[in-house]
Formats: structure tokens, C-alpha cells, sequence
């Protein structure tokens, strides 16, 4: 019988549901603790936590416990997996890839766990690779590589309104250096590393939101390209950003707009935007 390879991935990917369902990724939520309710991140409202953080009030997150990654493992397997891989987000931002293997040790088949250096869309997209390359008869080892490839070469764009959520949850990075900037100057940042990092300040929003799509179609470079447009809460710019990237990069492969996991947006805050940019092949 040949290999069947499972593919995990976490919430802070962003996936689509339509999109996790239609290429079969398991995805294991990140924890969302709101005023003490501590529960999955996906059964919070959206709009809630919008609210919660623009009031002022406590929101942490915790990585999976490993219980949820063993479950997930077990089922994969009971459903006939031969090996799984399994890619989450940056060691450097969470916890996750630690549970994660404490979960892989406890599964009766292979699982091989991957820190993606990366979250968002670009380790969204990297699941999509590994999970195609997976149903289309891949090993584990051709798997790893679909997956690894992607994270290698995807590039995170971030607009944020404000450096204070990333502050508040110890998830600044190097984008420390940034927090002195002027409020009517607005931070693009990037994830380098591992981490969130500074990549230029601009002044204005109109003029941050060019700079970012300007960056972004400058990083295609006229390959093809799987492109993202991520948003925390609606704006008036994510839609409008969206066309202007597929007028300017004409080899794009897939594009989307989707919701910024509710995790994701806790430390980024209201108002948040990002692009992803991830070549295909």
C-alpha cells in the first residue's frame, strides 16, 4: 500500500476553512485567554475581541495544549495516515512546535514536526504545497521539502496602526527598535528569523499601504506567486489592495483575502493589515 501523508498545521496559518477542508489539513487551535476564559482561539467573536482590545482589557495567548495534537495525530492515523508532517508556527513566537513534539512522541506512526520560522499566510500557503504535494503521491521526505521550500522563500508584509499590541504581548522582536516612532508615523514590519522585524516607517496610512503593495509586487518579481491579502477586523483597504496586486503582478498564481487568525491579531491589534507573498515552485 503506498504512503498516505497527513499534513497539521496550526490556526495561526490563517487557512481558510474551505481551503483546510478541500486539501484535508488538520488544523490544532491556538488558546485565546480573554478577562479568564481560556478556550480555543476560533470559538471567541472576531468582533469581541476587536472590541475587548480597544477597551483595554487583558488578552494573552498559550500554545495547544499537547492533548490536542495527539488527538489530532491519533485520528489522522485512524483514518489510514501513514506519516504526518506537521508545520506551525515560528519557535521564536510560540510554544507550539515544543507541544507539538511532545505530542509526536506518543503517536505509532511517524511524525515529523517542522518549525516553519514563519506564521501567517506563508505558513498557510507552505501547508497548501505540502498538502498537494501529498496527494499527489509524495513521500514524507517530498513533503518536508514542498513545505520548507515555501516557508523559505514566503515574505510577510504587516501594517500595523500602533507597535503597543505587539509591546504588551512580548512578541516585538526586533521591531523594538521602532517604538519611539511618531504617531502619524505608521511601522511596516516583516518576520525575519523567526520574528517580527522593522521594515521601514512611513508617514500616513495611505502612504504605508502603497509602500507595503509597492514591496510586495517588487518581491514577485514577475514569478509566479501565491498572493494573501490578511486583515484583523474589516477595513476600506484590504479589497482595494487586493486589486491593485493583481493589476501589478500579472503571473499570479492564487489570490486571496482572508482573516488574520484571532491570535495573530491580539498582538498586532485593531486595524491590521499584511500581504504574503509566496512563489510557487
Amino acid at each position: 500500500m503506498p504512503a498516505r501523508i497527513a499534513v497539521i498545521t496550526d490556526s495561526s496559518s490563517c487557512l481558510p476553512d474551505i481551503v483546510a477542508s478541500r486539501w484535508a489539513i488538520g488544523v490544532v487551535q491556538i488558546q485565546l485567554n480573554l478577562d479568564g476564559q481560556f478556550d480555543d482561539e476560533n470559538r471567541f467573536d472576531r468582533g469581541d475581541v476587536i472590541d475587548a482590545m480597544r477597551a483595554g482589557r487583558t488578552i494573552t495567548t498559550a500554545p495547544p495544549d499537547p492533548g490536542a495534537f495527539f488527538w489530532t495525530y491519533q485520528e489522522a492515523a485512524a483514518s489510514g495516515a501513514t506519516a504526518i508532517v506537521s508545520i506551525h508556527i515560528s519557535g521564536r513566537m510560540s510554544d507550539t512546535v515544543r507541544a507539538a513534539r511532545e505530542a509526536a512522541q506518543q503517536v505509532r506512526i511517524p511524525v515529523h514536526v517542522l518549525d516553519s520560522r514563519t506564521t501567517g499566510m506563508s505558513l498557510g500557503f507552505a501547508a497548501v504545497a505540502a498538502a498537494r504535494t501529498a496527494a499527489a503521491g509524495g513521500d514524507a521526505d517530498r513533503v518536508i521539502e514542498a513545505a520548507e521550500r515555501r516557508c523559505a522563500s514566503s515574505t510577510e508584509f504587516i501594517y500595523v496602526d500602533t507597535l503597543e499590541y505587539l509591546r504588551r504581548g512580548g512578541r516585538i522582536g526586533a521591531a523594538q527598535a521602532m517604538l519611539g516612532t511618531a504617531f502619524s508615523i505608521k511601522p511596516l514590519l516583516t518576520v525575519k528569523n523567526g520574528e517580527v522585524a522593522p521594515l521601514a516607517r512611513v508617514p500616513g496610512t495611505r502612504r504605508a499601504l502603497a509602500k507595503m503593495v509597492d514591496l510586495a509586487v517588487k518581491k514577485s518579481g514577475g514569478f509566479r506567486a501565491d498572493i494573501a491579502v490578511t486583515r484583523f477586523g474589516a477595513s476600506d483597504h484590504e479589497l482595494e489592495i487586493g486589486r491593485q496586486i493583481e493589476r501589478r503582478v500579472p503571473a499570479m498564481a492564487e489570490s486571496l483575502v482572508v482573516e488574520a487568525s484571532t491570535v495573530i491579531g491580539a498582538h498586532l491589534g485593531p486595524g491590521a493589515l499584511g500581504i504574503t507573498v509566496s512563489p510557487v515552485g
